[in-house]
């Protein structure tokens, strides 16, 4: 497939997490939070397991009490080598349980461990067993005198929480650290962003949190984070829904493939919407194709195809698809790369579509 990808990546720190690393060069990374009981072993393997079999490179667990730190022991004893993130709020001894126990990176907010020798603690552990941070300001936990100050959870006063809690730890002499601001609303979340990459080359965690259930969190999502990825902004990303954690990863690869930043590879379908000329049902043809392409096992091929209604303007509008149909009446027309190379009746052409595919 032909890569127009033209998207110049900001300049970042890399940070090394279990086994993938994340900022500079390194393909984005895609993120996910679990939902069981974090102190219920089975069902969160299982979940972890899940959501790696869906493409997540990263899994975040909460850890609410130490006790959960036994449950980062046990996957990693039970074979589990994605990257897993200790989600810790307040308590520094979570932290210090958890590094312990084999976490692979700690979310925390140092500001609200506590006392700077708790915060000195943390770092320190996180720096012997080369495990780094993440800060993590959402637009519900701003500081006191940071919300006094704005008046409100703008981007200016996002950024500058991250920027607060990024000195504790510099304080500390801790510099393996990955941030991420999120808002509930886009713009406060895109601008957030935008003024933190420009202040420093951290490496960045991309999210609208609070997002909402699978459409509209996907939409804020899509927007928020598709926005900052176009500025060449981010290096890892979470899709934040109200549902299945496996739908946050799918929409985060969709999001991914969309710009031509999936790492791993995806099909893209380029298809019309539609109009008075269209001589073939192509909305339902499109969700039968969809459907024949996940059960060949093609979602991660990485080849571009187009479904367009008519011949007038199909092949020239999808001139950049490796292989492609335009709709007649009862046939279409087989084209690769805008170029026509014969007709196919209309019951043929998934079978037709599915076997180009396979060959290209």
């Amino acid at each position: 497939m032909k890569n127009n990808n033209n998207l110049i990546r900001r300049k970042s720190k890399v940070v090394k997490i279990g086994n993938i690393a994340i900022g500079g060069s390194f393909p984005i990374a895609v993120q996910s939070m679990t939902n069981t009981d974090s102190r219920d072993i089975g069902a969160t393997l299982a979940q972890v397991r899940a959501l790696t079999d869906a493409g997540c490179d990263i899994v975040r667990i909460a850890a609410p009490d130490e006790s959960a730190a036994e449950t980062f022991a046990a996957l990693k004893r039970e074979g589990v080598t994605i990257p897993l993130v200790a989600d810790v709020h307040f308590d520094y001894r979570i932290a210090l349980a958890c590094i312990k126990a084999g976490a692979d990176k700690i979310r925390i907010n140092p500001g609200n461990i506590g006392q700077e020798h708790k915060i000195k603690m943390v770092a320190a552990a996180c720096r012997a067993a080369g495990v780094p941070i993440r800060i993590g300001v959402n637009s519900g936990s701003l500081e006191k005198h940071i919300l006094e100050k704005y008046g409100a959870p703008t981007g200016e006063a996002l950024a500058e929480s991250a920027l607060f809690h990024v000195s504790l730890l510099e304080k500390a002499g801790f510099d393996d650290i990955v941030v991420s601001i999120k808002a509930s609303t886009v713009a406060a979340t895109v601008e957030a962003n935008r003024i933190l990459a420009a202040r420093c080359d951290y490496t960045l965690h991309l999210g609208v949190t609070e997002a909402g259930g699978v459409r509209m969190g996907q939409i804020k999502s899509a927007v928020g984070i598709g926005s900052l990825l176009c500025d060449g902004i981010g290096d890892t990303i979470r899709v934040s829904l109200t549902a299945d954690p496996i739908c946050e990863v799918e929409a985060a690869r969709d999001i991914l493939a969309a710009l031509e930043l999936d790492a791993r590879g995806a099909i893209q379908i380029v298809a019309c919407p539609t109009c008075g000329r269209t001589r073939i049902n192509l909305i339902e043809l499109l969700s039968r194709f969809e459907e024949a392409v996940d059960k060949a096992g093609l979602r991660g091929k990485n080849v571009k195809v187009a479904l367009m209604g008519c011949v007038v303007n199909g092949p020239g509008e999808a001139r950049e698809a490796d292989i492609g149909v335009a709709g007649g009446a009862g046939e279409a027309v087989l084209f690769k790369h805008g170029v026509v190379v014969g007709k196919i009746p209309e019951d043929c052409i998934i079978d037709r579509l599915i076997k180009e595919i396979k060959e290209l």
